[in-house]
This record gives C-alpha cells, sequence and structure tokens, in this order.
C-alpha cells in the first residue's frame, strides 16, 4: 500500500499530470505535493481546492439516494460512509482540475487533487488511477 508521496509520484505518471496533492478538505491544508501548482503557490491552491471539495461534499443535495435525508455526518449515515461525492471535475480551456475524495479508511477529510493538461491528458483514466490511488493509500 503506498504512502502520500509514493501516490503523488504515481499520480504524477499519468499523461499530462501537471501537479498533484493530497489536502484536508476541513482545514485547506496540503499533507503533500508534487509537481506544479495552478497559480504557482501550492498553499493557495490548495486552500481553494479545498473550499470547492468542502462544498460539494457537505452538500445533501449530492448524496446518493441511500443516503438521503442523513447528510455527510448526519444521522443514519454509516460511520465509515466518509463524503457523499466520490469526485469532482473542474475544467477550463486548457485543463482538468480532478479533486478525488479519499475514503474514511484513510481520515475521511481528505482528496486527491490532479492538475491535469487539457491536450495531453485522459480524463477517463485520470478518474479511474485517482481512484484506484484512493482506495489503496495509507497514512504515512
Amino acid at each position: 500500500m503506498p504512502g502520500i508521496d509514493e501516490c503523488l509520484l504515481e499520480a504524477m505518471r499519468l499523461p499530462g499530470a501537471r501537479g498533484a496533492a493530497l489536502i484536508d478538505w476541513t482545514s485547506g491544508l496540503a499533507l503533500g505535493t508534487v509537481g506544479d501548482s495552478p497559480g504557482g503557490d501550492q498553499e493557495t491552491a490548495a486552500v481553494e481546492a479545498a473550499e470547492i471539495a468542502r462544498l460539494a461534499a457537505e452538500q445533501h443535495a449530492f448524496a446518493p439516494d441511500d443516503d438521503a435525508g442523513a447528510g455527510a455526518a448526519g444521522a443514519g449515515a454509516p460511520a465509515d460512509a466518509g463524503p457523499p461525492v466520490e469526485d469532482l471535475i473542474v475544467s477550463n480551456r486548457d485543463s482538468y482540475h480532478v479533486l478525488r475524495f479519499v475514503g474514511a479508511s484513510f481520515d475521511g477529510t481528505v482528496f486527491l487533487h490532479l492538475w491535469l493538461a487539457r491536450a495531453e491528458g485522459n480524463l477517463a483514466l485520470a478518474r479511474i488511477r485517482l481512484g484506484e490511488m484512493a482506495e489503496r493509500l495509507v497514512p504515512a
């Protein structure tokens, strides 16, 4: 099982990867980063990505149908459910930002952020690989 550094280096091997980070969505703290950062500042990028992740993770509208009414941490939600969102994709003219939530087996409040060049990247492959990485990730 890979730790944070190994996971981020694996993410950077994806075609078109420009940068990757593991971020706590409650605090905006980057637990690890590799490569470039959107805007050139890794700390600012982590805080901004965490804001988007937190907004999605805390909204009842994004919960799966079987969790309806329970919310991200509400009554009736399984203790190991984690956030109701698997991943988010934000696209712009030249890149994708893929935010993949890591399950409760790690911490329950972290996500992987992959910055992917649109011309060289493969969004479908990135989603699949980030999902696999998130399942295998263990705290360092």
